[in-house]
């Protein structure tokens, strides 16, 4: 629980800016600001470190409710749950149950879903933001994100989940526009206007309709993929595709715009949108570092717009490659995302503190804009997903 003199001191330092932070965070900014660390721990610590990071994210949120802590703050601590992202959080943990038969990691992600379906609003959808966070409303695309785990909670579990499951894609589907896009029921956590990266809704509509075949699914997650291409310009660029600034898009939310692309195609197998996805991934490949940096926001000729890394965005990005070296065989693909995953992992520590152990930072360095001093719950889920997927087809701790 944060104690009356965290929050002064969290508002102080909002306040006051650098000067005001404790000694231990100006030293990680200070280690940061020195380099990336030269060790990489692996694919297999980071998966291990990361997975327990978040089951640790799961205990010590500040709101003790069986959902994920949104962070872990340098600054005042464990953050309250996120239903956003532990909805997809969920698929993360029961992939790793199943492989690795740890039955614990199964029932924790029963508790996830169980909690999810407690704060299912009555209209079928999801609230923004944090548990706390005012305004509670029904929000697009935190829904989409839970349907995710809804889906795969039906999958593993059976029919306990399958109500809410319907509950919250018939909502998706009742509240699309007729051109395919969601405008009704934004977050009033960012910038307002239509939003391209809601592909990953769609494809949260698409994991729907696995387990739960239904047309009117599948046709409302292709018409919002039909409707996001329109915004997509010729060198794979998407207009309207960032959370507050669309014209330097965080890396974060083409990550998303991305892997919903490339889903559609594996349900459908349809080559326009692959290569749309092509186009997409191959303009990233332009931003890419030969140390694996990818800028945390990009201009729309695919150039630096910060000197930091998202590395949630580097991580995504990394797995939508992974994806598409599957699909194509391009081993430009594989190559980029094999370093931009080493890249984060080599931010990561495996050992030390367990608020911090396994955890993956907003940005890098630690007081970039995006998530600053804080290590945030998609971020590791993120980056457990692109380094299963990199050990699973033949990763370096394989060799």
């Amino acid at each position: 629980m944060r104690t009356p003199g965290s929050r002064l001191f969290g508002r102080f330092a909002q306040r006051y800016g650098a000067p005001a932070l404790r000694r231990s965070v100006r030293a990680q900014r200070r280690r940061d600001h020195a380099g990336l660390p030269a060790a990489d721990p692996g694919a297999a610590a980071v998966v291990d470190a990361g997975l327990d990071w978040i089951c640790r994210a799961q205990d010590r949120s500040s709101s003790r409710d069986g959902g994920v802590a949104s962070h872990f703050s340098l600054i005042d601590g464990w953050s309250a749950s996120y239903p956003e992202t532990t909805g997809y959080i969920v698929p993360t943990v029961l992939n790793h149950a199943r492989s690795s038969q740890i039955e614990a990691l199964r029932d924790r992600a029963k508790r996830m879903l169980d909690w999810l379906v407690s704060v299912q609003l009555q209209e079928g959808g999801f609230p923004g933001g944090r548990i706390g966070q005012e305004p509670v409303l029904p929000v697009t695309f935190n829904t989409g994100q839970i349907v995710l785990g809804l889906a795969a909670g039906v999958a593993e579990f059976g029919e306990v989940f399958r109500r809410p499951l319907r509950r919250a894609a018939d909502w998706l589907v009742r509240t699309q526009d007729d051109d395919g896009c969601w405008r009704g029921h934004p977050t009033p956590f960012a910038r307002r206007g239509p939003k391209a990266y809601e592909t990953h809704v769609a494809w949260g509509l698409l994991e729907a309709a696995r387990v739960e075949p239904a047309d009117q699914y599948v046709a409302a997650a292709l018409a919002n993929v039909k409707w996001a291409l329109t915004l997509q310009r010729d060198n794979g660029w998407f207009d309207q595709c960032c959370l507050t600034d669309p014209a330097r898009p965080l890396t974060h939310t083409l990550g998303y715009v991305l892997r919903g692309l490339v889903e559609a195609h594996r349900f459908t197998d349809d080559a326009e949108i692959a290569e749309a996805a092509c186009r997409t991934a191959d303009g990233l490949l332009g931003a890419l570092g030969d140390d694996g940096f990818l800028p945390g926001r990009l201009n729309a000729d695919w150039s630096a717009a910060v000197d930091w890394a998202c590395l949630t965005g580097t991580a995504q990005i990394a797995h939508g490659w992974l994806q598409l070296f599957t699909i194509t065989g391009d081993a430009r693909y594989r190559g980029a995302a094999m370093a931009a995953n080493r890249y984060v992992r080599r931010t990561i520590s495996v050992a030390g503190s367990p608020e911090t152990r396994g955890g993956v930072r907003g940005s890098f360095p630690i007081d970039g804009a995006y998530g600053r001093y804080k290590y945030l719950s998609w971020a590791a889920k993120f980056t457990v997903d692109a380094n299963r997927l990199e050990l699973s087809l033949g990763g370096p701790d394989d060799a």
